[in-house]
């Protein structure tokens, strides 16, 4: 049993992280973090280039252990972590992942990285919350 936390490294992102970490602790869980590679795209001399994937990688992992590193500080007892790189669309990886790997709970924040975007298109926690088949935790 665990309880899934999804962050993109914003500051509500680190919010959700903290207040999942109480939440496994609390409830002698095992707390897992999540964060979704998506391709950001940048526009050079009129050309779309996507950044490599080992950058993608490498900051995806930047974001994890900055959120483990959160976790740990948020509790005063010894929490479980686990980390996992997801890929594709956020809502869809959060969601498919936490029904693969059989999660309680999915923790995640009220807004994310792409603030404007999700005024557009409508924001991640959202979407998890209409896809997931387990209790979802948004936080503020």
């Amino acid at each position: 049993m665990s309880y899934l936390v999804a962050t993109d490294g914003s500051t509500e992102g680190d919010e959700a992280v903290r207040y999942a970490a109480r939440q496994a602790v609390a409830f002698y869980e095992t707390l897992e973090i999540a964060h979704v590679l998506t391709p950001d795209s940048e526009l050079v001399d009129g050309t779309i280039i996507l950044p490599g994937e080992d950058a993608a990688v490498e900051a995806g992992q930047g974001v994890l252990d900055s959120a483990r590193a959160i976790a740990e500080e948020a509790v005063d007892e010894p929490i479980t972590v686990e980390t996992q790189l997801l890929t594709g669309r956020p809502a869809d990886a959060i969601t498919e992942y936490a029904a693969e790997e059989t999660v309680d709970a999915i923790y995640v924040g009220h807004r994310g990285l792409s603030e404007e975007r999700e005024q557009v298109v409508g924001s991640v926690a959202k979407s998890v919350v209409d896809k997931a088949d387990v209790p979802v935790t948004v936080i503020r």
